[in-house]
């Protein structure tokens, strides 16, 4: 199938976007005195244990369960098929997750060390096609390397969340030289607000930017999801009964899940009220399209 350009062109935008929010950090970082070298550090350190830990932390968190191909050969069957077909390694852990939601999640630093979950309400309230084509999704995660686009592009939040913290406990404490009563603490405590302020900026915005790429990795990810079945409408049709299904389903429950949301095929804890621009996903709907339109041309109507 042909490339989706407009989709392609939305992430390299972000990304640029959030290497010009990294410069404006690193900067400000200089003109403030800071060293970036210090800061970075910390934030890397940080996003590397996420980095080479997130499959362990996700399954521990939800406590899914690692389950072998004897006591789930079905499963395994269609990993085994999706993977080959999408030219990847078959990850190297399945795993079920006890819940009635209905949901999926992958992780993993690398397509050798991924990890595909699903949860016992999938696997019950799906048929056979959808249930694949759920898999395809989040096998084009692995295969577009979706973890380690998204934790690198998260650094940002970290470097500047760390910065906010420490600033503030700076204020807190007279480290912006409002103790001082000449006029080079005068000078220092303007300087340190308005690297203070700037910070702030810089951190929802990235916040926004780190979103907005989110939500098209999870475009990509339906995309090659729909070319590895050949069939989009079953990946629609899988949507739609997850939507449905977890919109029935206490919110008591739905919490104990919360820990993954951020990894799930579609949100666990959606909110109502959330902004558009907030969510880690793209709304249920414009997905559904997007697929139906992909069938539509895959079939030359």
């Amino acid at each position: 199938m042909k490339r989706d350009r407009g989709l392609t062109a939305r992430m390299a935008f972000t990304i640029l976007m959030l290497s010009f929010a990294y410069v404006a950090l690193i900067i400000i970082l200089f003109w403030a005195g800071i060293s970036p070298y210090f800061i970075f550090g910390i934030g890397i350190v940080m996003v590397f244990f996420q980095y080479f830990m997130s499959d362990k932390l996700v399954l521990a968190a939800t406590r899914s369960k690692v389950v072998t191909e004897k006591e789930r050969p079905k499963l395994h069957s269609m990993i085994d098929r999706l993977s080959k077909a999408a030219g990847i390694p078959k990850p190297k852990n399945i795993a079920i997750m006890e819940s009635e939601a209905p949901n999926a999640f992958a992780t993993g630093r690398s397509p050798k060390h991924a990890t595909v979950a699903v949860t016992t309400g999938l696997l019950n309230k799906l048929n056979d096609d959808e249930l694949e084509a759920v898999l395809g999704h989040e096998l084009g995660h692995v295969k577009n390397k979706d973890v380690m686009v998204m934790t690198w592009a998260s650094l940002i939040i970290v470097v500047a969340g760390f910065l906010m913290q420490m600033l503030f406990w700076m204020s807190l404490f007279g480290g912006f030289g409002g103790n001082r009563r000449d006029n080079n603490g005068g000078q220092l405590m303007i300087i340190m607000m308005i690297v203070y302020v700037s910070v702030i900026v810089i951190y929802f915005v990235s916040q926004l930017l780190v979103r907005a790429l989110s939500r098209y990795r999870e475009l990509a990810a339906d995309r090659v999801g729909a070319e590895l079945t050949g069939s989009p409408k079953h990946l629609a049709s899988a949507l739609r009964k997850i939507s449905g299904q977890i919109a029935m389903i206490p919110e008591k429950d739905l919490r104990q899940i919360e820990h993954a949301n951020a990894f799930f095929i579609i949100p666990a804890l959606q909110g109502k009220t959330m902004a558009a621009m907030m969510s880690s996903h793209p709304p249920t709907e414009l997905r559904i399209e997007r697929l139906m339109n992909m069938e539509r041309s895959m079939r030359g109507r």
